[in-house]
């Protein structure tokens, strides 16, 4: 068969030789190419292949609808919204994820968030820079604050975990049921809003959650209240949110995603609102979690090239 990996994975040329030699000796050609988000290029590359692996460039509609003998999509990705999932479907053509790999990482990222927000680090930094002090600048404890966990799939429920380990009372908000030892009690989104001295966001970008944080749920957290964001830039309303920092409605937050991938407009509305830290989806990279993100990935296309899909997404 033909696999094409439509863009890089991140990893050493040492960790990709090892996959590739593995499907030539199985007998199946292996092309990679570099990223490229035009709709006809990634057209023409996907034109005559079996399997496709990418990671999060949008794969576009015409390169699935044009592909004749594609059979599978090898997402090296959590989530699968850059994905023409309904093209997918009407042709039958499997789908697997690489859901797992970034847990750990994301994770730890809003740890790192919560203390950095709570403990003023960005303002006591540029005044230590500048020959200052921290005078008005005293911080909180991440102990014995209230963690709100919006989506309590495998990251939020570790993001739980860590921030149980730190002192913290923990609520979620969960479409199904949830059952874990790190939430002390699930809870109706609206509850966990006015509750929360921390909003964390860990839910899939879907049709019921776009646009999920807007004016009237911001209105409902606390003026001392910070949110996070490392899951999807469209669940949350980014002028909303801009407009409670600028006026001082909530006390902060941090931003890892947006509405579309870094690099952004400069004049985005989140990159000039105050107590805000953003940055440019650094959520899963991680070397480590990289190099597992691929290690799924290429284990996801030897069980397909086997005849056992594992990972399906639906």
């Amino acid at each position: 068969m033909k696999i094409v990996l439509l863009e890089g994975l991140g990893v050493s040329e040492a960790v990709m030789k090892e996959h590739v030699e593995k499907l030539v000796e199985m007998g199946h050609e292996f092309i990679q190419y570099d990223r490229n988000p035009d709709k006809d290029v990634q057209a023409e590359r996907c034109r005559d292949a079996d399997a496709v692996i990418l990671a999060n460039m949008p794969l576009a509609r015409e390169a699935v609808s044009s592909a004749e003998k594609l059979k599978f999509i090898d997402v090296a990705f959590t989530g699968v919204d850059h994905i023409p999932m309904d093209a997918a479907r009407a042709k039958r053509i499997a789908v697997s994820n690489a859901s797992g790999y970034a847990t750990e990482a994301v994770a730890e990222l809003c740890i790192s968030f919560m203390i950095q927000l709570l403990r003023n680090t960005a303002k006591v930094e540029e005044r230590c820079r500048t020959g200052g002090t921290k005078d008005g600048l005293v911080g909180n404890l991440l102990s014995g604050k209230t963690v709100g966990i919006v989506g309590a799939g495998l990251i939020g429920k570790r993001v739980a975990a860590l921030a149980k380990a730190f002192g913290c009372r923990t609520i979620a908000y969960n479409r199904s049921e949830v059952k874990d030892a790190a939430i002390d009690r699930q809870v109706s989104l609206e509850e966990l809003l006015k509750e929360s001295d921390i909003v964390s966001l860990h839910c899939p970008l879907t049709d019921e959650t776009k646009g999920l944080i807007g004016k009237e749920q911001l209105a409902l957290m606390k003026g001392t209240a910070i949110l996070l964001n490392t899951a999807r830039g469209g669940v949350l309303d980014s002028h909303a949110l801009a407009d409670a920092l600028t006026k001082g409605e909530i006390a902060g937050a941090a931003i890892d995603v947006f509405e579309n991938e870094p690099p952004l407009d400069t004049a985005h509305p989140l990159l000039n609102c105050p107590n805000t830290i953003v940055t440019p989806h650094i959520g899963f990279a991680s070397a480590e979690s990289l190099e597992q993100r691929a290690d799924i990935a290429f284990e996801n296309l030897y069980s397909w090239l086997r005849g056992k899909q594992i990972n399906a997404v639906k």
